[in-house]
């Protein structure tokens, strides 16, 4: 299975830095694998649990005296959801082990969803413990890993964009079992994995909310016309949408809110964040399907999002920008207070930008002006926008943020 390297040296160096590390991401995302690559190098002064494990489980019957037993060792737990009543324990060891000093192990967390975890965490481990979130696969973690498929990036980029970044989606070959893996994925996570995390909620109704999303993919998000489609409150489709967040599945972006004097739109446009994942959910199975689909420019652009986002290490807070007015950038990424770029998405390879970009761009003040496209070249644009690749775009947000 293909390694996430940045993340790997990432958490190596929080690990450094930290007492404790909680590595969270939705499950089959590659967690553990990682974690096993750390394991392997901890090699004896290290203790892997997998709490989903009935066996594992039950070596933390006494969680204080095991951990007391292993303290110069690093002790991973994976699947922690699964064992919340933890936590209390992990706080009196991680302060127990800053006194060791020296010999002082540490922990690695690992969670398939951040409700419970982040929950149980601010309430036990404030101060003491670092989060490093492990999405999909990227565009730019596939090129590094293998320089060949460099000279091939555009088929790249379709595979990775059709099937999504879940190694077990992206690296099969047949479309048709990438498919069937990515409807298994959903079933799995409506039947099993949402009542084992406790969530009370009628999961039929939580699938068709959740292909509606798909079909509205980046559109603002008005709950009452879910509700009415869905035969259900306002309330419960919030509800239904605070769970797909905490679970990791979609990403709501929301509207820049700077005050700029203009009359802004306030409601925020939700995003499946895999593209497989989205492309499952609308039974899309090829390229050419994709291609003929009216969602296919939202799903290019909730793709370069998601990529642009992951390229940013969590340093850089994504939104957009529309007014009633129409002046509108597909996502705005704050680097700092008064520091922003305007970023616009195009599905074409010869894009052009209309004056909305500009209006947006001057209203928020943009640093940069960048249209992604899906073309191969790097390009300047009137009005300063600076057209270029997937790729290039991800590299210049990296560097900005010293990634």
């Amino acid at each position: 299975m293909m390694i996430k390297r940045e993340i790997l040296d990432l958490v190596h160096r929080r690990l450094d830095q930290f007492d404790s590390v909680a590595l969270v991401g939705p499950r089959q995302v590659g967690k553990t694998t990682l974690a096993r690559v750390i394991a392997a190098e901890a090699g004896q002064k290290m203790r892997y649990l997998d709490l989903e494990n009935p066996s594992d489980r039950q070596l933390l019957d006494d969680p204080d005296s095991y951990f007391s037993a292993y303290a110069d060792h690093l002790i991973i737990l994976d699947e922690v959801q699964r064992a919340p009543e933890i936590f209390q324990v992990l706080r009196g060891q991680i302060d127990q082990r800053r006194r060791m000093e020296e010999m002082a192990g540490k922990f690695l967390i690992l969670g398939s969803a951040s409700m419970d975890l982040l929950r149980q965490s601010s309430e036990s481990l404030a101060g003491r413990i670092s989060y490093v979130e492990m999405a999909p696969l990227t565009f730019r973690e596939i090129i590094r890993n293998d320089q060949n498929r460099t000279e091939n990036a555009q088929s790249v980029i379709d595979g990775l964009w059709l099937k999504g970044g879940f190694p077990e989606s992206y690296m099969r070959q047949d479309e048709d079992a990438s498919l069937q893996w990515r409807l298994d994925f959903i079933q799995t996570y409506l039947e099993r994995d949402i009542p084992q995390f406790g969530l009370q909620v009628a999961t039929d109704q939580l699938a068709r909310f959740w292909r509606m999303l798909a079909n509205d993919q980046g559109e603002l998000f008005n709950a009452q016309r879910f509700a009415r489609s869905l035969g259900v409150s306002g309330h419960t489709i919030s509800r239904y949408l605070d769970i797909l967040e905490k679970l990791l599945l979609v990403r709501t972006l929301q509207p820049w809110s700077v005050n700029t004097g203009k009359r802004l739109v306030k409601s925020p446009r939700p995003f499946v964040r895999d593209s497989g994942i989205l492309h499952a959910l609308l039974n899309l199975q090829s390229m050419d399907a994709l291609r003929s689909h009216a969602v296919s420019g939202k799903s290019w652009e909730g793709f370069v999002i998601e990529n642009l986002i992951d390229a940013s290490r969590g340093k850089a807070r994504p939104y957009f920008y529309r007014t009633g007015a129409g002046a509108e950038a597909d996502l705005v990424m704050e680097f700092a207070p008064g520091q922003c770029w305007a970023i616009e998405v195009k599905l074409s390879s010869a894009p052009t930008v209309d004056r909305g970009f500009h209006n947006a761009a001057d209203d928020i003040a943009a640093a940069r002006r960048i249209l992604v496209h899906k073309g191969k070249e790097c390009f300047p644009m009137r009005g300063g926008i600076e057209a270029m690749p997937l790729l290039d775009a991800m590299n210049e947000v990296s560097a900005a943020v010293g990634a």
